[in-house]
């Protein structure tokens, strides 16, 4: 069985199913972190210290870890950026 039928398969599951999709949008916002601090040319120590947080911090964001609504917001400014927030 290839994993994309497993999986397709698995998302009949309702609790399945909203586990995949919550597990998504972590990596989702994690995948968009690491890009703009590489964009940016920074280190997650370099953001870090322009966030008033630690590297380690930084470095559980973009592993998908659990992140306040402020603290994307603070590393947002230490970007240059706004934090946007989309429902779609």
């Amino acid at each position: 069985m290839k994993i994309d039928d497993l999986i397709a398969e698995k998302r009949q599951d309702p609790e399945f199913d909203q586990t995949y999709k919550e597990a998504g949008e972590k990596l989702a916002t994690a995948v968009a972190l690491y890009h703009a601090r590489e964009n940016a040319g920074l280190t997650q120590a370099e953001l870090a210290e322009r966030a008033h947080t630690t590297q380690a911090t930084i470095a559980k964001i973009e592993r998908g870890d659990n992140v306040s609504f402020e603290k994307l917001q603070a590393i947002a400014h230490a970007l240059g950026k706004t934090l946007i927030v989309s429902f779609v």
